[in-house]
């Protein structure tokens, strides 16, 4: 494995798990609604399995499996964007929080695409 993909990997990693500690300390922080408590499952559960799979994709039996991991991670960063921009719209969290969140989720969804088209010899 070269520096180049060990920096990568360490980077997309710790990135995934602070931002699932972000989501976490976000929806802690929430009005005690029915409709915040079930977006906020929603947001938890997507934002929570980028990491989750990243790291069930370094033990993937084919590169067939591997592929598949992050197609399911880019997917489940797009999900965490729709129930982001929900609690955006609905005045539920600051728009700044909501904004910075969006744009950490954006970086990591661009950075695992890039996995994606590269792992499909589209790059």
């Amino acid at each position: 494995m070269s520096n180049n993909t060990k920096k990568f990997s360490n980077d997309i990693n710790t990135r995934c798990y602070n931002f699932s500690l972000s989501i976490i300390s976000l929806v802690n922080r929430l009005p005690r609604t029915r409709s915040a408590y079930i977006i906020s499952d929603q947001l938890v559960r997507s934002a929570t399995s980028i990491g989750a799979n990243l790291s069930e994709a370094k033990s993937a039996s084919s590169r067939l499996e591997y592929n598949k991991f992050y197609e399911i991670l880019l997917k489940s960063a797009n999900e965490v964007k729709y129930w982001l921009n929900l609690f955006k719209d609905t005045n539920m969290v600051h728009k700044n929080k909501v904004d910075y969140l969006l744009t950490e989720v954006t970086e990591i969804a661009n950075m695992l695409a890039s996995g994606v088209l590269k792992l499909k010899g589209k790059k």
